[in-house]
């Protein structure tokens, strides 16, 4: 028996990955929270499984239930939306599984950021812009944020921010980011992202608000800030395919490598396996060289 914490993606049925929908097809309990996680998905839960939406239920009834199908030897699909690694609530779940000797595994889904990212067409992380991704959240009505994990602090550094749980709070977020990033900074909002009633909502820190007022949306939104969402940017190539930088896979190129060393002979870069033929060789003794003494 084992308890599956299974990612579910943020939505969309097809970005499920393959491994969470064979075990949610054979598992003979499935728990999920029903207000983020499709009923398509859950509908592949066998015809006489016992399915439960844990939305109105504490973690002591998840935890007897869990416990209840440990007894009979039966396999739960624990799912969840997005990533379970991020927000997912799972860390007080395992701390009662393995002080009972309950065994779990996790697997992973898509996480909201990175569905977003795709849905907008944007590059979180950009050339000489930003190359860091922070995923954080506020503190309104849940648990307070850890000292030091404070939107100013993480503004400081110009690093993308996904900032989850927040939609409530942008007053907050304007006081916080406008001084690092600038009124002007780029801010996107997704509702929903990748369900039929998806919105996106594009705007600046400046304007936001008014926005997301506007459209009502009071929840399940990602909000994303940072200077490498801005359209139209003035960045740099990646180094990664720079001719100029060879690296393990791409050797130097010709103009490069036929160029004279200070020697005079030609210099081209030599993998490990070359040198190690090189050094073989010249380990070697020539036709007619007396041969090393074995003794």
């Amino acid at each position: 028996m084992t308890v599956y914490f299974i990612g579910a993606g943020p939505g969309a049925p097809d970005l499920v990955t393959l491994r969470a929908l064979r075990i949610i097809r054979r598992a003979p309990v499935c728990l999920y929270a029903g207000s983020l996680v499709p009923p398509e998905v859950i509908a592949e839960a066998p015809a006489d499984a016992r399915v439960l939406d844990t939305a109105s239920m504490t973690l002591d009834e998840t935890h007897a239930e869990i416990r209840a199908a440990h007894e009979r030897g039966e396999d739960v699909a624990r799912v969840h939306s997005g990533d379970p690694s991020l927000y997912g609530a799972i860390a007080e779940q395992i701390r009662r599984l393995e002080a009972e000797g309950i065994p779990y595994e996790i697997v992973p889904g898509v996480p909201a950021f990175a569905a977003m990212a795709a849905r907008i067409g944007r590059e979180l992380t950009v050339p000489g812009i930003a190359q860091s991704v922070v995923l954080t959240r506020t503190a309104m009505k849940s648990t307070a944020m850890p000292e030091g994990e404070s939107l100013a602090n993480f503004a400081r550094t110009g690093a993308t921010l996904a900032i989850h749980l927040s939609i409530r709070n942008l007053r907050h977020l304007e006081r916080e980011l406008i001084p690092h990033y600038g009124a002007d900074c780029p801010v996107i909002v997704g509702y929903r992202i990748s369900w039929p009633d998806e919105q996106i909502i594009r705007g600046t820190l400046a304007d936001i608000r008014g926005k997301v007022r506007a459209a009502r949306i009071t929840r399940t939104a990602l909000i994303l800030v940072g200077p490498a969402l801005r359209e139209n940017a003035s960045f740099p190539d990646s180094a990664l395919y720079d001719p100029a930088r060879p690296h393990v896979l791409r050797p130097r190129p010709a103009s490069v490598a036929d160029a004279p060393d200070q020697g005079g002979s030609a210099s081209r870069p030599r993998s490990q396996r070359d040198t190690h033929r090189a050094a073989g060789r010249s380990a070697r003794p020539r036709d007619g060289e007396a041969r090393p003494s074995r003794r």
